[in-house]
């Protein structure tokens, strides 16, 4: 890499640059040398098509000449304002970065309050607000659909956001904390724990059994008893722990796919799913946004905002009553 980055490409990239505009300009000075007096006739160049169609040598319009003669002269303009010529920073000192920074500052200005108005709000009512769900779906299609799809069903080893089937929990709280600091699924390779491949495959019968999926009866039944070395994790009765992200076994939502083949291979060779952390990239305010948005794929943010509010009304009079109760007790 030291080769790429010394003094000499900087110096290439100069006398390429510089040479390059010179050599344009020394080719229409030739090119625009000859001028017809008037009257005068341009030379043949001696091509005919079509037995009568000749090619002349005419000089190009001057008005035309001088509009290249301005096109090089802002070129040169251009290298001495703005960085073109290797590490030359430019007289202006503008950079793309610099140019970035500020753009990025005027939109933190812009949109940072709305955020932060945002981020003080319950998740439950965010995602009930019009605004915020519309911010959060762009943000959604943004940064998530390229895994979850567009229409945030999931892939294959992608999970389905739509339902209510969560590896790690629901709750809306759970949903910005996996957001923010990202997630790292291990199900580890059991293929030495569970035995040979005929031993895999029983346990992936049985697997698939504690779904009612179709399967081999035999074959589960002799893979139940090699099912405990799954049990650290899916439990006893295979529904799984949220605790550290371990699937329910019982119900039939599948990361990957929902048959013998599929699950015998988890099993040989294990699964390894990153869910990237977004917390540093996109700020608290528009992952709380966006937790928001993608809590109400699976849920109904108006009943959720209505259920929330009927304890406080109900406890509104029981504490008018109070407070009346209290005034009206005499002073001790």
């Amino acid at each position: 890499m030291a080769d790429f980055t010394s003094g000499f490409w900087d110096l290439f990239i100069t006398v390429l640059s510089i040479a390059g505009v010179i050599g344009c300009a020394l080719l229409l000075y030739m090119q625009s040398s000859e001028k017809l007096e008037p009257g005068q006739k341009a030379s043949d160049t001696g091509h005919t098509w079509d037995e009568d169609l000749s090619e002349l040598n005419t000089p190009m319009p001057r008005w035309w000449i001088w509009l290249f003669y301005i096109t090089i002269v802002f070129g040169l303009a251009y290298f001495f304002l703005y960085p073109g010529l290797g590490s030359y920073p430019g007289k202006l000192g503008w950079k793309s970065t610099g140019q970035y920074d500020e753009e990025v500052k005027a939109a933190h200005a812009s949109y940072d309050p709305l955020f932060e108005r945002y981020k003080a709000m319950d998740l439950k009512a965010v995602a009930a607000d019009p605004q915020a769900r519309a911010i959060g779906e762009r943000l959604f299609l943004t940064y998530c659909a390229q895994c979850h799809g567009s229409d945030a069903r999931g892939n294959k080893g992608f999970p389905n956001l739509t339902d209510k089937d969560w590896l790690y929990g629901g709750a809306p709280e759970t949903i910005k904390q996996t957001i923010m600091t990202g997630r790292n699924g291990v199900m580890p390779s059991m293929a030495a724990a569970v035995g040979g491949d005929e031993d895999v495959a029983n346990v992936a019968n049985y697997v698939l059994s504690l779904s009612n999926t179709s399967h081999d009866p035999v074959k589960a039944e002799l893979g139940k008893s090699k099912f405990g070395a799954c049990m650290a994790c899916h439990g006893a009765d295979g529904k799984g722990n949220q605790a550290i992200g371990a699937p329910n076994l019982t119900d039939k939502t599948w990361l990957y796919a929902g048959n013998v083949e599929t699950i015998s291979e988890g099993i040989r060779k294990g699964r390894n799913n990153v869910m990237p952390a977004w917390g540093d990239f996109l700020g608290e305010g528009k992952v709380h946004v966006l937790a928001a948005y993608v809590w109400s794929l699976s849920n109904n943010p108006a009943e959720a905002s209505a259920a929330d509010a009927k304890p406080a009304e109900a406890a509104a009079p029981a504490a008018d009553a109070a407070a009346s109760a209290a005034s009206a007790a005499p002073a001790k």
